[in-house]
C-alpha cells in the first residue's frame, strides 16, 4: 500500500499549476489537482486573454476612422457591448474546457474544490475528504488588492468585475498607474467612454523606463483620456446609478463605474499555511521560496503569482515546468528571471525587455542610448496624430544590448524576438550588422546609428 494517496497535490488550477500538474504526470507521477472557481487561472478566465479580446475589439473604432485616410468610404457604424461580452464568454468557456481536458489527457485528476492543508502531507478538501500527498505545489495566484477601506469602497469594481458588465459606462473613473489601469482606460476609451485615470505617484508606469512612460502618457492624453496624478480617491458616493468620487485635493468626479486597479496581493489567506509551517516573504506577502521554488518546508513548493516574484503568466509556466522536472524529472531545473520581456496592451502598446536607462546607469559605468521617435508609416496617410518610440539601451564597455524599449503598434510582438537577442547577448554592432527590412517600423532597431545620448559614471575620488 502506497505511503501518500498521490505524489503531487497542486492548489490551484491556473496555468502555472496546470503545466506542472501535466509535467508531472508525464513524468509518471500520480497527480491532483484542486481549483475552486474555472481551470485556466487569472489569466484565462479574468486576465490576459479576455483582457487582449476586448484590447481587439476596442482597437476597431481606430481602424474604421483611419479607413478615410486610404480612400474607403465606412458607413456609420454601431457597437454592441453584450454581443462582445457574449462572445468573449463563449471564447473563455472553449480554453476552460480545454485546459480541463489536457490535464485530464495527462493522467492527472481535477477534483473542482477548495483545498486547505491540515499538515505538511495532509490537504481537506471542502467536501470534507481527505487526501494525503508526498510533495504539495502551491499555484493559488494572486487577487485584486482595492488598498485602504475608504467610505464607499463597496461601490469599486475591479478587474475581476469588469469584465462581466452589463452595459458600456458612458463614464469611468480608474484608479492605477500600472499595467491593468492604463490597459482598462484605452480599452474603454476605444469604445468612446469618457475616461478619467487617477493615480497617486508622479506618472504612470512606475517601474518602466522614463522615456516610455512620459510617452504613453502623452499618447494617452492625445486620445482623450484625462490622467490625473498625485492623488487618489478617498470616498465614493451612490446616486442611484451615478457615482462621485472624492478626490484628495478636494476635487470630484462623476462616473456610471469606478474601478480600482492599484496591484495584486497573493492568495494566502485561508490555505492553511500555518498548519503545514509555510512562511511567508516578510518584504513582499508572498510564499517564500528559493530558487527551485521550495518553500521552508521541503516537500512543499510554490510558483507564480503566490510567490510575488515576476507576476507574469509565462513565468508561471515557466516555474511549473522546472518544479517537475526538478522533482518529478530527476533533472534540476532552476529558472532564469532575467532579461523577461513583458507587455502593456495600452494603445499605443508597449513593449520591453531588460533594463531601463536608469537601471543601465547605476550598474554600469558607461551607458549609450539610442532612441527615435517618429510618425508611424500608416498614420502619414490615415492622418492619425500618434508617434512611435524606440530605444535601445547598451552598456557602452562591452557594446551589450542591455535594454529595448519600444511604444506603438506591434510593440509586444518586435520585444518577444527582442527578448531572443538580449539573452544571447547580443551587441550593438550585432543590430547594426543586421539588413534593415523596409518598410516596417522595427527597421529602426537596425539602423539606429548615433547615440542620443552618452552618460559616463565619474569614479569617486
Amino acid at each position: 500500500m502506497a505511503e501518500y494517496d498521490v505524489d503531487l497535490f497542486v492548489i490551484g488550477g491556473g496555468s502555472g499549476g496546470v503545466r506542472a500538474a501535466r509535467i508531472a504526470a508525464g513524468h509518471g507521477a500520480r497527480v491532483m489537482i484542486a481549483e475552486e472557481y474555472r481551470m485556466g487561472g487569472t489569466c484565462v478566465i479574468r486576465g490576459c486573454v479576455p483582457k487582449k479580446l476586448l484590447v481587439y475589439a476596442s482597437h476597431i473604432h481606430q481602424e474604421i476612422e483611419d479607413a478615410a485616410g486610404f480612400g474607403w468610404t465606412i458607413p456609420q457604424a454601431s457597437f454592441d457591448w453584450p454581443t462582445l461580452i457574449a462572445n468573449k464568454d463563449s471564447e473563455i468557456a472553449r480554453l476552460e474546457a480545454a485546459y480541463t481536458t489536457n490535464v485530464e489527457k495527462s493522467g492527472a485528476r481535477i477534483v473542482k474544490t477548495r483545498a486547505v492543508f491540515e499538515d505538511a502531507h495532509t490537504l481537506r478538501l471542502a467536501t470534507g475528504e481527505a487526501v494525503t500527498a508526498k510533495h504539495v505545489l502551491i499555484a493559488t495566484g494572486g487577487a485584486p488588492n482595492h488598498g485602504l477601506a475608504i467610505p464607499g469602497i463597496e461601490h469599486v469594481i475591479s478587474s475581476n468585475e469588469v469584465f462581466h458588465l452589463r452595459e458600456l459606462p458612458k463614464r469611468i473613473l480608474i484608479q492605477g498607474g500600472g499595467y491593468i489601469a492604463l490597459e482598462f482606460a484605452c480599452i474603454f476609451a476605444g469604445f468612446g467612454s469618457d475616461v478619467t485615470l487617477v493615480y497617486r505617484g508622479e506618472n504612470i508606469l512606475r517601474g518602466f523606463d522614463e522615456d516610455v512612460r512620459s510617452h504613453v502618457r502623452a499618447e494617452m492624453e492625445k486620445a482623450g483620456i484625462n490622467i490625473l496624478t498625485r492623488c487618489v480617491v478617498n470616498k465614493v458616493d451612490r446616486h442611484g446609478k451615478e457615482f462621485t468620487s472624492h478626490l484628495t485635493g478636494g476635487s470630484s468626479i462623476s462616473s456610471d463605474q469606478v474601478m480600482f486597479a492599484i496591484g495584486r496581493h497573493p492568495n494566502v489567506g485561508g490555505l492553511g499555511l500555518d498548519k503545514a509551517g509555510v512562511a511567508i516573504n516578510p518584504n513582499n506577502g508572498g510564499i517564500a521560496v528559493d530558487g527551485f521554488s521550495q518553500t521552508s518546508v521541503p516537500n512543499i513548493y510554490a510558483i507564480g503569482d503566490v510567490t510575488h516574484r515576476t507576476n507574469l503568466t509565462p513565468v508561471a509556466i515557466r516555474e511549473g515546468h522546472a518544479f517537475a522536472d526538478t522533482v518529478f524529472g530527476k533533472r534540476p531545473v532552476e529558472v532564469d528571471h532575467e532579461n523577461i520581456p513583458t507587455a502593456v496592451f495600452s494603445q499605443p502598446e508597449v513593449g520591453t525587455v531588460g533594463l531601463t536607462e536608469a537601471q543601465a546607469r547605476a550598474q554600469f559605468s558607461h551607458v549609450d542610448i539610442y532612441k527615435a521617435t517618429f510618425r508611424p508609416m500608416k498614420a502619414t496617410m490615415s492622418g492619425r496624430d500618434t508617434r512611435m518610440l524606440m530605444k535601445l539601451v547598451v552598456d557602452g564597455i562591452s557594446d551589450r544590448v542591455v535594454g529595448c524599449h519600444i511604444v506603438g503598434d506591434g510593440a509586444a510582438e518586435m520585444v518577444q524576438l527582442l527578448g531572443i537577442a538580449v539573452k544571447l547577448r547580443a551587441t550593438k554592432a550585432d543590430f547594426d550588422a543586421t539588413m534593415a527590412l523596409h518598410p516596417t517600423a522595427a527597421e529602426e532597431l537596425v539602423t539606429m546609428r548615433t547615440p542620443t545620448a552618452r552618460h559616463v559614471r565619474q569614479a569617486a575620488e
